[in-house]
């Protein structure tokens, strides 16, 4: 999947605190189905959005560019890919030049 050129989406997708929730347990672990991440969500944060809404986060996460899947038979596995965050750290964070005491 290539890298989002617009950063509206990545930060659209980062201002839900279900996706951010879902991107922490990824990072926690990477490929996970739909059914581990649900249950991980209900299990530490309590989380009891249904699957279909769970789905529709990762979908919208996947749009953004921050979450790669994959197919393995019946089961799609989801990824964390941090390039989108790394696109827009590059737009504004800059080495600024030491100033002399």
């Amino acid at each position: 999947m290539p890298i989002v050129a617009d950063v509206g989406d990545v930060f659209k997708a980062l201002a839900d605190p279900t996706r951010r929730h879902i991107l922490d347990e990824l990072v926690e672990r990477d490929d996970q189905t739909l059914f581990e991440i649900c249950a991980r969500l209900g299990t530490k944060h309590q989380f009891t959005s249904s699957r279909q809404a769970v789905s529709q986060h990762l979908e919208l996460l996947e749009a953004a560019g921050l979450v790669r899947t994959r197919r393995e038979g019946r089961y799609k596995f989801h990824t964390l890919d941090t390039r989108p965050l790394a696109q827009i750290a590059e737009r504004w964070i800059r080495d600024k030049p030491q100033e002399n005491p």
